[in-house]
């Protein structure tokens, strides 16, 4: 089987290309740049709890040295407080889950993250990166794809499939023939990173109508590592020439105006920022996918459009892979734009209401009473990954939903949402959170059973409805991997949990039902999978270390460098 190939080197392809390694699938990553990136101080991103901990799946551990778990959350309008968050950035990572706050987003230099996923896939034989390789053709066949690069080394690549990582002027897109409508110019930023001690350490500062001449509609402060932090100027979505003198008046006005006076302060970078929402008619072509900016831009009122990308990423990494190692599954793949496409749209859907309302100004609304506390709670969801600007999204209407889900919702996580990332145990005995057994190319059965922290695993292995549910476990399409946890929120003993390899739940039983338990787990995948996949020709890159194969009388390249005709 010939590897993935994967254009666009930024984090959301790196991330697909480690996905995909993660659960056995090779992928070659083509780069139309250089394969190294400028450092960028005012150029960063937000990552939240679920994107954060898949960066750390897949190798990224450093980026809680690079970047910052914000300890709180600050909003003020004019020169009043009007809400104070506390977020689990200021506790023990172990002690985290179990304070009840929100959890903290992690904010990190965008060209860090890039470097961190680079040397992951560095480190990864599945996944090869090829620099200085722009795409100009694109071929599909039932069998397969291939594609050309440019110079310098004009090449064919042959994939299994493509994913389209390639930004907002993707190649792919346009090579597909795939419409990419939306609004132009939603909101302007006047960006500067700065490193200056400002009152509020490791807290991030929403500022609404700040009372200085130059302070705008809005602006933000938000911590990076080492006394850093970048700030946002709100500038109207058309006009307002931002010349660097201009800036640096807001940069003075601003700090004076949270520290009484302007303190000592180094500038590190600036920039202006615009932001569009798009969104691509079709995500999927035959064998040709889309994702992250290529598919969707947002960020106005604080969405995070390099999350939703990861999101993307992650969501399609499993649904290949299971294609890649079972063969076809054409409703298993279709589902990833009926799911992603949906979410995304309404995260823009939702950004595209907020803003009459926080942006239009004047009118009744300023009148009527708690007015400013509402608007400061829309705007600090997209920022904090709440409500419709910024949950995690749900698939509750997905294709692979079971039939009859709404009676499977026995637990506190309704059918298509993120499950919570309680302890589980292994039948070996080792400990881990739920996430860490995510992305690995099976789905999770997860039994609510407890005492069993305190029970030796020889006996609990044995006993109630284990034996009973290990046996449905192994009649179940595929590999699953069966975990057993204390307790699960909203959830009674002997709950049975079917979740998703992306961490999101398929149903819940009162009980081991292995009748229902297998019809959710065919569902999940798309449909029973074949038994085995045919047997690969040889020569056909079946022990997946093949890294592109040509047609006709076009260059073969392989994964090791090397190159044949055929």
């Amino acid at each position: 089987m010939d590897p993935v190939i994967v254009v666009g080197a930024g984090p959301v392809g790196l991330t697909l290309s480690l996905a995909l390694a993660a659960q056995g699938v090779p992928s070659v990553v083509l780069d139309e740049g250089p394969g190294t990136e400028e450092p960028r101080p005012a150029r960063t991103v937000v990552l939240r709890d679920d994107t954060a901990d898949l960066m750390g799946r897949l190798g990224c551990r450093e980026l809680d040295r690079v970047g910052l778990r914000w300890s709180g959350w600050r909003s003020m309008r004019r020169k009043q407080l009007v809400r104070n968050v506390p977020l689990s950035g200021g506790c023990d990572e172990a002690e985290a889950p179990l304070t009840g706050l929100l959890p903290a987003p992690l904010h990190v230099p965008q060209h860090a993250l890039s470097a961190a996923l680079r040397a992951a896939a560095d480190k990864e034989p599945l996944v090869r990166r090829v620099p200085l390789s722009r795409i100009d053709t694109l071929e599909q066949d039932p069998d397969g794809i291939t594609v050309h690069t440019r110079e310098p080394g004009p090449t064919w690549w042959r994939g299994s499939y493509l994913v389209g990582c390639d930004g907002a002027r993707s190649t792919v897109r346009k090579l597909l023939d795939i419409r990419f409508p939306g609004r132009t110019a939603v909101e302007r930023h006047a960006v500067a990173a700065l490193r200056a001690e400002l009152p509020w350490p490791d807290e991030a500062v929403l500022h609404r109508q700040p009372p200085w001449r130059t302070g705008g509609a809005e602006v933000s402060a938000r911590p990076l590592p080492d006394g850093v932090w970048r700030l946002d100027w709100l500038l109207p979505p058309r006009g307002e020439l931002v010349t660097p003198e201009a800036l640096i008046t807001r940069i003075r006005d601003t700090l004076a105006g949270w520290c009484g006076e302007t303190p000592a302060y180094e500038l590190l970078d600036t920039g202006v920022h615009t932001l569009h929402h798009r969104l691509a008619r079709r995500w999927r072509k035959q064998r040709a996918f889309l994702a992250g900016d290529a598919a969707h831009l947002l960020g106005a009122v604080g969405t995070q459009g390099l999350d939703e990308g990861i999101r993307d990423a992650e969501n399609l990494a499993w649904k290949l892979a299971h294609a890649w190692h079972h063969g076809p599954a054409e409703h298993l793949l279709d589902s990833y734009q009926t799911e992603r496409r949906a979410a995304v749209a309404a995260r823009l859907r939702a950004a595209d209401q907020s803003l009459p309302i926080l942006r239009g100004g004047g009118g009744l609304r300023t009148l009527v009473p708690g007015a400013a506390r509402g608007h400061d709670t829309l705007l600090s969801d997209g920022h904090l990954g709440c409500g419709a600007l910024g949950a995690p999204p749900s698939y509750s209407h997905s294709p692979l939903a079971p039939p009859h889900t709404e009676a499977h919702a026995v637990v506190g996580t309704p059918p298509g949402a993120p499950v919570a990332d309680v302890t589980v145990t292994a039948p070996d005995g080792t400990t881990a959170r739920l996430r860490e057994r995510l992305g690995q190319g099976h789905p999770l059965v997860v039994l609510v059973a407890p005492g069993t922290g305190v029970w030796d695993r020889r006996h609990w292995q044995t006993a109630g409805v284990m034996p009973r549910l290990t046996d449905a476990v192994a009649a179940l399409p595929g590999s699953t991997e069966l975990l057993v946890t204390e307790s699960y929120p909203g959830a009674s003993a002997h709950t049975v949990l079917l979740v998703r390899p992306d961490g999101h739940l398929v149903a819940a039983f009162g009980g081991v039902r292995p009748a229902e338990l297998l019809t959710a787990a065919r569902a999940a995948l798309g449909g029973a999978p074949r038994e085995a996949r045919e047997a690969v020709e040889p020569g056909d890159g079946g022990d997946g270390q093949d890294g592109g194969r040509a047609q006709g009388s076009r260059a073969r390249v392989h994964a090791d460098g090397t190159a044949g005709l055929h």
